[in-house]
């Protein structure tokens, strides 16, 4: 069994996991490990070109949402290391470390722990409530004390059945933490999983008590056994600023292939590039537009 690092710039796909009809990442690696021959072509009779023998991934990241450490295992023949996947992947999605794993090594059920960092666009408050002009932008300003309160209330074991569409396995006993970043708070959530959306909307409710739109008491009635109403709903955060940093297996040490992470240091710097270029031509856009 082998497994692997992957990282990914997730703003063009519909998430991790396959879906029909739509480009997931899963879908790239798969297409990938065929043009390698790793794995038989979709149409195969037998069925083994659905997906490589022993193959789990570490979780199911939204469309949108991006990743440093998604991490994927099966069965690959000895000579598959990062840089050969890599040959096959996009550019915007990179192997960059591997693993020999157990024979029953599951990505999925042996992670231990999970962590995200969400990109929070939140001018610190000057003490007015007024909204804060960012660079020709407007966003309401946030008080830092409220938000960490916030979420320290929302750290350790609770039932967060009223910030996510799932059903059921819906405790959780996360740690949250924001650090200032200029105008931006970075929001790390870790637990050993999380049901559907709930980073999002822990994010979504924290800025709300940041900014002074909801009260800190928000939080308890977020966290109560009552279902919310709909108007009381927790929306999620934007998907594209949320990042998948970090996934821990006890025992697995893995080794960082040096030309595989130059290479994926190397795309994503073009990929930052291309997104300064494309904020200097909307700038224009909105300057010009009288």
């Amino acid at each position: 069994m082998r497994a692997f690092r992957i990282a990914y710039d997730g703003t063009g796909y519909y998430g991790f996991q396959r879906q029909p009809d739509v480009p997931t990442v899963e879908d790239a690696i798969f297409d990938a490990l065929r043009d390698l021959d790793v794995l038989a072509s979709a149409d195969d009779p037998e069925g083994r070109g659905d997906k490589p023998e022993g193959y789990a991934a570490a979780g199911r990241t939204d469309a949108g949402v991006s990743a440093l450490a998604q991490t994927i295992a099966f069965e690959a023949p000895d000579w598959l290391t990062p840089r050969a996947l890599d040959s096959r992947l996009s550019p915007d999605v990179r192997a960059w470390a591997a693993a020999d794993a157990p024979a029953d090594f599951h990505a999925t059920h042996h992670a231990s722990r999970r962590t995200y960092a969400y990109h929070l666009h939140a001018p610190p408050s000057d003490g007015s409530d007024e909204p804060v002009p960012v660079d020709g932008a407007v966003d309401r300003p946030v008080d830092d004390d409220r938000v960490r309160a916030a979420l320290e209330a929302l750290s350790g074991p609770h039932d967060f059945h009223n910030l996510t569409p799932d059903d059921r396995n819906t405790e959780r006993s996360p740690t949250l933490e924001a650090t200032r970043d200029g105008d931006y708070l970075v929001v790390t959530v870790s637990a050993g999983g999380f049901p559907r959306e709930l980073v999002r909307r822990l994010v979504s409710l924290a800025r709300g008590v940041g900014a002074g739109e909801e009260p800190l008491g928000k939080v308890d009635r977020v966290l109560s056994p009552e279902p919310l109403p709909g108007h009381e709903g927790v929306a999620p955060a934007p998907p594209e600023p949320l990042v998948l940093t970090r996934v821990e297996y006890p025992g697995l040490e893995f080794s960082v292939d040096a030309d595989a992470a130059a290479s994926a240091r190397e795309a994503f710097d073009r990929r930052r590039l291309e997104r300064r270029t494309g904020a200097r031509v909307a700038r224009q856009l909105r300057d010009r537009v009288r």
